[in-house]
């Protein structure tokens, strides 16, 4: 029997409460040298929904997992048809309010780096520069057997010349960009091979039950280590993948501060928890520290 990955978290008891007070925030960017540490929560407003929120995608949804997808031919094709249909969503969504703030941070010079969970590449998106992604990203896709990479919009052409008529109505999209279909509307959908070696490919993100690559884990400590302070947006904290980061940060006498509207698994670690929507309060940090931002696109 497979054991599952750690999906859900529940709060306990003597978590710190949250507040609506920015100044921590604001003060913390004024000094510079700000690790920026985002989650799911900050694409939410991009029409993206989160995992573990309210009406977070968890609550119908259970994530592909790696051992699933490397054993099971039947699996490879329910995520690739989900995929393949969400691609069409998740690849129109655009930076929202919270990504324009944190590229407007880094041109600014008030941030150390930025480290995101999230496979969406909104960060980019708005404007920010050596965005480390620390899940990988949905534009590229791996093969398992030769390890050559290829832009997702190849697969994706490639995929609707095997499946012209693949055009079912999903019931809703997820953070990992796959749709909620049902296995009738999956069918016979067309799985294609590597074009260089016929191998498996996959999308080039760290699914559940997979492990962050050793040497992405390192780079990501190292920029902890030489920040001022970790500021975490929008992510529970749920997987160590992140968490690791909030703990390390605390360890080394490094502020840490939390901007998601639900408690995290990071509260007891951080100096405050701001409990207000991303791209309201983002935009109100940038206003107190006198900086601009671009209008939606």
């Amino acid at each position: 029997m497979r054991i599952r990955p750690t999906l859900s978290w529940t709060p306990t008891e003597g978590l710190p409460p949250g507040t609506t007070d920015l100044e921590p925030v604001v003060d913390a960017l004024s000094g510079g040298g700000v690790l920026v540490l985002s989650g799911a929560g900050l694409s939410t407003e991009s029409g993206i929904p989160d995992y573990r929120g309210e009406g977070g995608s968890l609550s119908r949804h259970t994530p592909m997992t790696y051992q699933d997808f490397t054993a099971e031919a039947q699996a490879r094709r329910r995520y690739w048809a989900r995929s393949h249909l969400g691609w069409r969503t998740f690849g129109r969504a655009r930076p929202n309010a919270g990504h324009r703030a944190v590229a407007a941070f880094g041109r600014h010079g008030l941030l150390s780096g930025v480290i995101t969970q999230n496979v969406d590449g909104l960060h980019q998106g708005a404007g920010s520069e050596d965005v480390v992604e620390l899940h990988g990203s949905l534009a590229r896709v791996v093969c398992l057997s030769c390890g050559a990479f290829s832009p997702r919009r190849e697969l994706a052409r490639r995929l609707e010349e095997a499946n012209a008529d693949f055009a079912p109505v999903a019931a809703g999209i997820n953070p990992d960009g796959d749709a909620d279909l049902t296995d009738e509307q999956v069918g016979d959908f067309r799985v294609v091979p590597c074009a260089d070696c016929g191998g498996v490919l996959k999308p080039d993100v760290v699914f559940f039950g997979e492990t962050v690559p050793p040497g992405r884990v390192e780079h990501c400590r190292r920029l902890v280590q030489g920040a001022t302070s970790l500021l975490v947006l929008g992510s529970s904290l749920t997987v160590m993948s992140g968490l690791r980061f909030v703990r390390e940060a605390a360890q080394a006498g490094k502020p840490v501060l939390i901007v998601n509207r639900d408690a995290t698994r990071g509260d007891r670690h951080a100096l405050t928890r701001v409990a207000l929507p991303l791209g309201a309060a983002l935009t109100t940090v940038a206003d107190r520290l006198g900086l601009g931002l671009p209008g939606t696109p």
